[in-house]
């Protein structure tokens, strides 16, 4: 059995690419990455030395990657950042691409909420819903199996980003959070359910929730990290056209095909708005036990991992870009 895990230049991906290595021999192992040139050449040679094929797999190019994913036959897919038609095209290509190069089982990493329309208003989810109609369509006309990883909103960004943008902002944390409260995942949880279908350990033809395993809302990580930084960060929840308002002034586009060369952040303002208001909305509130039954292991609290991210505060980060 062969393993393809693709995005291994990125956080998630790269995540799951070194689970992947305590699991099974190097060379049953396939890792790719839109751009080779633009992945860590410590990490290529090292991977290359181990016996894994580390290969270019540019969503774009359907013919690169089924090339490239051949030989595979279980694959991991990390969804595109673009959001929109074009995300949803590249998702539709890597698909045809995996089944073209005969790979037989899809993982597919997605989001909360995909198969549900209550959720169908927040900006990123459309692109979800619609890649995992289209796997579910090319199973049933081919016979691969696949499971989808449908991800909550990642703990983590809210002690690196959302604490870097508090800091830009005289100490206010601006929100359409409210008070509503969340059961974020850790990408360390949610790399270890990726893991462990890409092993085959879930249900075949199956969707699992990848959520966390407390229930907190933003004004509770305000006060862990102002507790722990020794500064004082006020919890500034405001409606949406006063968030888009605040995020234009931060240079943070709107939409995701914008200019993003003076965002401190990676994600546009849609994102950001209906994402974050999603929470105060309680689509964000999911109880699931998928973590455990398929890692066994419970996911991390806020204050297990906040201070992982103690350097964005000690080190005054302002940018995305030099968030480790």
């Amino acid at each position: 059995m062969r393993y393809i895990v693709t995005g291994t230049d990125g956080k998630l991906g790269g995540r799951v690419a070194e689970n992947m290595l305590k699991e099974v021999d190097p060379k049953d192992l396939i890792f790719t990455c839109p751009n080779i040139e633009k992945l860590n050449p410590e990490k290529k040679e090292y991977w290359k030395q181990l016996g894994i094929s580390v290969k270019q797999a540019n969503y774009d190019d359907v013919e690169e990657m089924t090339k490239s994913f051949t030989g595979g036959d279980r694959i991991y897919i990390v969804s595109g950042v673009l959001i929109g038609e074009v995300r949803v095209q590249q998702h539709k290509n890597v698909v045809d691409a995996a089944i073209a190069a005969g790979v037989k089982h899809i993982t597919y990493t997605s989001f909360l909420g995909a198969s549900d329309p209550a959720y169908e208003h927040i900006y990123v989810t459309p692109d979800h819903t619609e890649t995992e109609k289209y796997i579910k369509g090319r199973a049933e006309e081919t016979g691969i199996t696949y499971n989808f990883m449908r991800n909550n909103l990642y703990m983590e960004n809210y002690f690196t980003t959302s604490v870097m943008l508090a800091l830009m902002s005289d100490n206010k944390w601006y929100t359409t959070a409210g008070e509503g409260k969340a059961t974020f995942i850790p990408k360390d949880d949610s790399a270890r359910v990726a893991t462990a279908l890409l092993l085959g350990k879930g249900e075949l033809n199956t969707a699992y929730n990848a959520c966390g395993s407390e229930s907190i809302s933003q004004r509770d990580i305000v006060e862990l990290v102002s507790e722990l930084s020794g500064i004082k960060i006020e919890y500034c929840p405001v409606n949406h056209e006063e968030f888009f308002e605040y995020l234009d002034s931060m240079n943070i586009p709107r939409d995701c095909s914008a200019d993003f060369s003076k965002s401190p952040v990676p994600w546009c303002g849609n994102d950001m708005v209906t994402n974050e208001a999603s929470i105060a909305e309680g689509l964000a509130d999911v109880k699931s036990d998928a973590v455990e039954k398929l890692t066994g292991h419970r996911p991390k609290t806020a204050k297990e991992i906040a201070l992982n991210y103690s350097y964005i505060w000690e080190q005054n980060i302002r940018n995305w870009k030099d968030i480790k």
